[in-house]
Order: structure tokens, then sequence, then C-alpha cells
């Protein structure tokens, strides 16, 4: 016997939809990498309400696997999304977590965008960490000597 489909009412829907994006979320925090990655993926194809998940995933206090993963899931937006997602990228450099600009940097790196060269914190750092060459002081040098003592 078969069962016959019914049709869900607008209500149900959302509440399914609501459901479905709490799991994935979940699972976008979740310690294996596959699962990360599915639903990050699974989130790409969700439009805005996928692209807020995936956006405080990124700049939320996560660890980088997680903001990996959410970074995955934007580079694979489609359609109109794709432009909102390299924003939200372009946003991740500007960011003051060191872990968030670099995983924007790599994302646009690997949609080979133009990435700017330095960040100012990264010139101030270069600056402070030059070679200099320390002066030689004046030592007495021993002499080895090549004779043998009885």
């Amino acid at each position: 016997m078969k069962s016959e489909r019914r049709k869900h009412s607008g209500r149900e829907k959302d509440e399914a939809s609501i459901r479905l994006l709490g799991k994935l979320q979940d699972q976008l925090h979740s310690s294996d990498a596959s699962n990360r990655r599915r639903a990050a993926f699974n989130l790409s194809w969700m439009q805005e309400d996928g692209l807020e998940i995936l956006k405080s995933a990124l700049f939320g206090n996560s660890p980088i696997i997680t903001k990996n993963a959410a970074a995955y899931g934007l580079r694979k937006m489609h359609g109109r999304m794709k432009k909102m997602a390299l924003e939200v990228f372009e946003q991740g450099l500007k960011h003051r977590e060191r872990s968030t600009r670099d995983t924007c940097r790599n994302a646009l790196q690997l949609l080979e965008q133009k990435v700017p060269e330095k960040s100012v914190s990264q010139g101030r750092a270069a600056r402070n960490l030059r070679i200099r060459e320390i002066p030689k002081k004046n030592r007495l040098r021993r002499k080895v000597s090549t004779r043998r003592t009885r």
C-alpha cells in the first residue's frame, strides 16, 4: 500500500525549514570534517538563510575549522548569492581576528580574485622584523697551538 503524500501548509514548511537550518548549523560546528563540509555545502543552496548562517560562523567566535567550512560553503554559492559571498570575503579582510582575515584571503585566492598584498598590520610587523647586522666586538682570538706538550 502506498501512502499518499499530503501537501504541507505554509506554516509547516516554515517550521520544517527552521528545523533543517538548525540541524545544518549544528553540523557546521561538528567535530567531523565531512559533516562540516556537507552542512556548509547544503547551506550554500539555502539562499539568504544559508548566507546568514555561514557569515555568522565565519565572523563569530568559532574555531578555525568551522571558519574554513563556512568559507567552503560561501565559495560554493551560486547565482546572485555568489556576489554577496564575495562581499562577505572582502569584509572579512578587514576583520579584527587574524584567523578570519586569513580564511577570507585564502578563499579569495582560491576563487582567483584580486587580493591586497599587505594589510596595515602586516606592514608594521614587517618593519619591526628587519634583519640587522650585529657589530663585531673586539675579541681576543685564541690561537690554537699545533704543538703537543710533553
